[in-house]
């Protein structure tokens, strides 16, 4: 097993690591809406979709993966309601390559985020 660890998105707040790589296998955290720096983007759902998919990219490029690489992918939302609006922004980054998925909503995220997002990807 391998650790992985990126300064290009936002450290782990708790005792656990942004990624492990097993068998050429990624396995990412959930990522929340927080900058590299750890401070949560304000904004709507939209916006901090976007930014959960910058710390994805992040950690996935770290592992030398990418998002063309993911094969699945776990979306935990706040609110239904607002899931045309991040699938939408879900479906700017899986344009061509489409991961299996699946969305749940849930009561409540780390630091009251709105969207929190975990990929398995195949490392090149």
């Amino acid at each position: 097993m391998k650790t992985v660890q990126t300064s290009n998105a936002p450290a782990a707040i708790g005792p656990y690591s942004q990624g492990i790589i097993v068998n050429n296998m990624f396995y990412s955290s959930g990522q929340i809406p927080l900058t590299a720096e750890g401070t949560m983007v304000s904004g709507d759902v939209k916006e901090q979709t976007h930014q959960v998919f910058k710390n994805l990219n992040a950690v996935l490029e770290e592992a030398g993966a990418s998002l063309d690489t993911v094969v699945k992918a776990t979306v935990f939302i706040k609110n239904m309601d607002e899931f045309s609006v991040i699938n939408e922004v879900y479906g700017e980054y899986f344009s061509s390559h489409k991961p299996a998925r699946s969305t749940v909503e849930v009561a409540r995220l780390p630091k009251d985020a709105l969207v929190e997002i975990e990929v398995i990807a195949l490392v090149k």
